[in-house]
């Protein structure tokens, strides 16, 4: 009978895999077909089995067999991956460095801001045992559970491979290289300690998360819950390509997702410079472009503390200790604590907001630990109680983010890319610019997914939730009326500033006007809070 299928970490069909089932009458043999099924004649029942096949690591695993509920077999490529965990943590905390490798390597920590800066070589790990280096994961979906790297073969406390974070806050990378010369790198988010700048600065780490396909699910593909056998051909069987009707995010009930997955999406080659172009999809709107940011940072001389989202949402952020709080890039996930507090912050207790990135805040996320969440993906087309279409998926279920932010997502536009255009010349953001109404900004940027200027990717725009105090300082000229909408608007001693464009990060380094109008929003929110901000 059909007793499982087996897969590997991209839940992708393993043809030819050879499985040895122990039983009370004698091992049971049996290899995979072309789409991953294992046939054997067993009773239901647990029973241990190997399995083997080249290029994978090779495992023992309990398989519980049941007629009609396939098992599923999980096996893992050979090659070199990484994460730290936790992803996060405060200056002085520690976390473990957990790499799958499949040969010696070795491991450093970086400091990336506008350089990258080695802050130490870790030292190189090799098998002692053969293949001792290579990580098993979990069988059925670890998307939800984690991968617990790690959890085999490091009993003894001399093997557990702690690293405590730096005195300075920033993003790190751990670089990995083997022998051979393959090379991955993984980032490491440090808060500090103490707030020490009067800018905080978020990693948008859940999104980074959302788009994480690794183990088969993401919050885009499968989003709701792995299918029950694996894939062969992508194009043929997965509905975004084959249902031209086919909507992500058609139920109710989402699987939960784990941070506690490696990140290859994350990953940034290692002669890469802030400076070079973005090279690659995912790359474009997640670390490597927030990157981008820090590195801008760091060259205008403005200080700043780095936290991790998930920071925020467990109180490990102080809101009332910073003046300016900035978002970056592509900030699409927040829980409604999260969003809560940082309203509150900004139209109560005068703090300034700076949100230099689109499609933000755009879903809820519920957290279920600190390590897990479900993405909250109701769709949003339907109609609210007041008879209009709702905004995003965050204001289904609690209220239109543009309440905040001043704008919020909108299809139009999509994956375009152009300047903008000054529309209030005369306000102090185009100070020193020498911009005047209807002069084009925000040529030249770094993103390479989506080339065209610092308006694109995914765009926001004014809506009928904005404060009615929001000013329109400049306009995407991107097709279908589907630009950017930079905005300002006041508070009681505090004020929000959008760009509404996920590329304007990609452009910072490279264009003088965006760099220009950055940087004078930013000297102004810093200035003490009895100053208009209009």
């Amino acid at each position: 009978m059909l007793v499982g299928y087996v897969s590997d970490e991209r839940y992708l069909a393993i043809a030819d895999v050879l499985l040895e089932f122990t039983t009370a009458a004698g091992p049971v043999v049996a290899r995979s077909t072309a789409t991953g099924a294992v046939y054997a004649d067993l009773p239901p029942g647990e029973y241990p089995v190997a399995l083997v096949k080249t290029g994978y690591g090779a495992k023992r695993t309990t398989a519980a067999i049941a007629e009609g509920v396939p098992f599923l077999f999980r096996l893992l490529s050979d090659g070199l991956l990484g994460y730290a965990w936790p992803k996060w943590v405060r200056s002085g905390e520690s976390s473990e460095f957990r790499v799958h490798a499949d040969e010696a390597y070795q491991l450093s920590l970086w400091r990336y801001g506008l350089r990258k800066e080695l802050v130490r070589p870790l030292g190189w790990f090799d098998e002692h045992g053969p293949r001792a280096t290579v990580q098993i994961t979990p069988d059925g979906d670890y998307t939800q559970t984690g991968v617990r790297w790690n959890h085999f073969g490091y009993a003894s406390p001399h093997h557990k491979q702690y690293v405590a974070a730096p005195e300075a806050s920033g993003l790190y990378y751990f670089h990995a290289e083997t022998e051979s010369g393959r090379f991955f790198s993984f980032p490491w988010i440090v808060a500090p300690s103490r707030p020490q700048a009067k800018i905080a600065v978020l990693a948008s780490n859940i999104s980074w998360n959302a788009y994480n396909n690794f183990g088969g699910r993401s919050n885009y593909i499968h989003p709701d819950q792995l299918p029950p056998t694996p894939t062969l051909n992508a194009r043929q069987e997965l509905k975004r390509y084959t249902d031209a009707q086919f909507s992500q995010y058609a139920c109710r009930d989402y699987a939960p997702l784990s941070f506690e997955r490696p990140e290859p999406i994350c990953h940034i080659p290692q002669q890469t410079q802030a400076t070079d172009p973005i090279a690659g999809r995912a790359a474009c709107h997640l670390a490597p472009a927030e990157w981008r940011l820090l590195a801008w940072l760091e060259r205008e001389k403005f200080a700043y503390d780095y936290y991790a989202e998930t920071q925020l949402h467990f109180d490990a952020l102080p809101l009332d200790d910073y003046q300016v709080l900035v978002l970056s890039t592509h900030p699409e996930y927040w829980s409604q604590k999260m969003y809560d507090a940082v309203k509150r912050w900004v139209q109560e207790r005068g703090g300034r907001l700076v949100y230099l990135g689109g499609n933000g805040l755009n879903c809820d996320v519920e957290f279920l630990d600190e390590q897990t969440c479900i993405y909250r993906n109701e769709d949003e087309r339907a109609d609210s109680p007041a008879g209009r279409p709702y905004e995003s998926r965050f204001h289904r279920r609690h209220e239109s983010e543009a309440n905040l932010l001043g704008v919020a997502y909108s299809p139009l536009g999509i994956m375009t890319a152009a300047p903008y255009q000054v529309i209030e010349d005369g306000h102090w953001v185009f100070a020193g610019t020498g911009l005047r109404r209807g002069d084009l900004f925000g040529r030249r940027s770094l993103h390479e997914r989506i080339p065209g200027g610092a308006s694109g990717h995914e765009t926001d725009k004014i809506t009928d939730s904005s404060p009615p105090n929001v000013r329109l300082l400049a306009q995407g000229m991107n097709p279908d009326q589907g630009g950017a909408q930079m905005i300002l608007y006041p508070t009681d001693q505090g004020a929000v500033f959008s760009v509404g464009s996920i590329c304007w990060p990609s452009s910072l380094l490279v264009d003088e006007a965006v760099s220009i109008i950055t940087a004078n929003v930013l000297h102004r929110f810093l200035e003490p809070r009895s100053g208009s901000l209009a």
